[in-house]
């Protein structure tokens, strides 16, 4: 098992659980299920295609960096980036995306995360893919892993079934993330104070603090003192470090 744990094992743990619709479980995506950023792989594509113009690279960095010291919002920071797509198509990014998770991603899942969905799925937990991620990185990992509902980002389209470079709203990150889960649990029937969350962010700790069973995995530093503090149980995955600390580095995320 590649997984570390201050709790008994998570696994055994899901097997004893209430089974039943009425207890969730969210899972993040980038840094949770997937070793590293899966918009990298879109990103790279576009890179190597030299679908993107120099302005545009430097202008995501630019724009990253400005995120990580604070001077730029999330929603920000997704909108630029969606910008420099504005007028593709829908269906052909997704299209692009369901590619890219064969040729990149999908070696990237983390198989002990997946042992976790399929536990919860066993018992017939509500299972749920909530990211801040856009639909083209988040929709090909919840099919992967079997995942129904997704809460994720949208890209704004007109008639025409294209991107007008703007990301519908609300953009769902920290709070607005914790609202939709809430929003979803209402809607569905689901208990949240029975619900599980697993994720690594430091900006989901506003739902980590409603769910009944909540699930640092891999938490970065307001997320891990967090936990300590409260004493979460904390899994520690393995995967391919330099990667992921590079790549999240680039967009803000380490």
């Amino acid at each position: 098992m590649s997984a570390q744990s201050v709790a008994p094992d998570p696994i055994a743990e899901i097997a004893a659980s209430p089974p039943g619709p009425q207890v969730g479980a969210f899972f993040d995506l980038d840094g949770t299920l997937v070793d590293g950023f899966t918009a990298t792989a879109h990103a790279a594509d576009r890179i190597r295609r030299r679908q993107a113009r120099i302005g545009e690279v430097l202008g995501v960095i630019e724009a990253s960096l400005r995120y990580r010291f604070g001077r730029m919002q999330f929603e920000r920071l997704l909108t630029r980036a969606a910008g420099y797509l504005r007028g593709e198509s829908l269906a052909e990014l997704d299209a692009l995306g369901e590619r890219l998770f064969a040729e990149r991603v999908a070696a990237r899942v983390f198989p002990y995360m997946h042992e976790i969905v399929q536990a919860h799925q066993q018992r017939g937990h509500t299972v749920v893919l909530s990211s801040s991620a856009l639909t083209i990185h988040a929709e090909p990992v919840a099919r992967f892993l079997g995942i129904d509902h997704v809460l994720c980002n949208r890209f704004e389209l007109d008639d025409a079934g294209l991107l007008t470079g703007r990301i519908a709203k609300p953009v769902i990150w920290g709070r607005r993330k914790s609202s939709a889960v809430q929003s979803f649990c209402e809607s569905n029937d689901v208990d949240l104070q029975r619900s599980y969350f697993y994720a690594d962010g430091d900006e989901d700790v506003a739902l980590m603090v409603r769910v009944g069973h909540p699930r640092p995995v891999n938490p970065r530093p307001q997320l891990a003192a967090m936990a300590a503090e409260q004493g979460w149980p904390v899994l520690r995955l393995a995967g391919s470090v330099r990667r992921r600390r590079s790549l999240r580095r680039l967009v803000g995320y380490d």
